[in-house]
């Protein structure tokens, strides 16, 4: 693994070495070693962020490393650089970039002219690092996906979604995701896709019912706000305790956060799952210092 651009690219098995890496760094955490000591790495952020930002610098300091973050308003992407000439300047110059933005061409872009490791932290089509840190919380929480259900309720063709399509292609598991039929994924990316075990459909209590982890995420992705018509779309999609009645026993809730509490999902489940929402939160910290650690080992 050279970059981490997508979940699509990954394999069962790297997935796999992932996540054991991520609980290794977790449970040694403060006393491991620095792998990333005397690099600097490019945080470089079109998009705004709370929890990406703030793991990714924790994460590169702690394993010995230097992070630079970089608004679009600090570099000349803000002024119309070509993605191509940003990355063969940077490639010179840090040892590795993370990059958080709109097209997830520019990020495939950047992995090619910089010549660094290159991680999506996230895009329009994929959030790879999100997806990490849930699978680390769902073996944390219920022993692994093997034999589960997992559900997504909002948005049928989301980053967040397409990257748990992904997943579900490449580990085997269950996944049936209800979303409004005008936000379903189409035809041609199911067809690529090719995985008979993941469900698409518009009722969300079918998809939620026997899931043991119920997924789902803002209604309206960075850069949408405002389409009210496209938010009317998701009446019914709240996920609540009237909706979790015939989940499998012992289920757990996942919310990437941040939530808006009252639409997609409701105060009360969100209180009620917060353990495990919480826990997903400091999970990219660990999942995210595992991807770095991999990439310098290639590097």
């Amino acid at each position: 693994m050279k970059h981490l651009l997508s979940i699509e690219q990954l394999s069962a098995a790297e997935i796999s070495a992932l996540l054991d890496s991520a609980l290794e760094l977790k449970a040694a955490r403060g006393s491991h070693a620095q792998p990333l000591a005397g690099q600097t790495w490019a945080m470089v952020f079109t998009k705004s962020s709370t929890r990406t930002r703030v793991s990714f610098e924790v994460g590169i300091r702690e394993l010995g490393g230097f992070p630079m973050f970089l608004s679009k308003n600090d570099i000349q992407l803000g002024r119309g650089e070509p993605i191509k000439d940003t990355a063969r300047v940077l490639g010179r110059m840090v040892h590795g970039a993370v990059i958080r933005t709109f097209a997830q061409q520019d990020v495939v872009d950047f992995a090619e002219y910089s010549g660094i490791p290159t991680v999506n932290a996230l895009t329009d089509d994929e959030h790879p690092c999100q997806i990490l840190a849930d699978l680390l919380t769902v073996r944390e929480r219920l022993g692994g996906w093997e034999g589960r259900k997992v559900a997504f309720v909002g948005d049928g063709f989301s980053n967040m979604t397409r990257s748990w399509m992904w997943a579900a292609k490449r580990l085997g598991f269950e996944l049936a995701v209800a979303s409004p039929p005008a936000c379903q994924p189409p035809a041609d990316f199911l067809a690529t896709l090719d995985a008979p075990n993941v469900t698409v459909g518009s009722d969300p209590l079918v998809a939620v019912a026997d899931a043991s982890v119920i997924n789902t995420d803002v209604w309206l992705s960075m850069g949408q706000e405002g389409q009210l018509e496209k938010e009317q779309e998701f009446a019914g999609f709240e996920v609540n305790s009237r909706m979790l009645v015939d989940a499998a026993e012992g289920h757990i809730v996942l919310h990437c956060l941040p939530a808006y509490r009252g639409k997609e999902i409701s105060d009360e489940t969100l209180e009620a799952h917060a353990g495990a929402i919480f826990q997903q939160a400091e999970n990219r910290l660990h999942a995210q210092k595992a991807v770095l650690v991999a990439l310098c080992a290639k590097h």
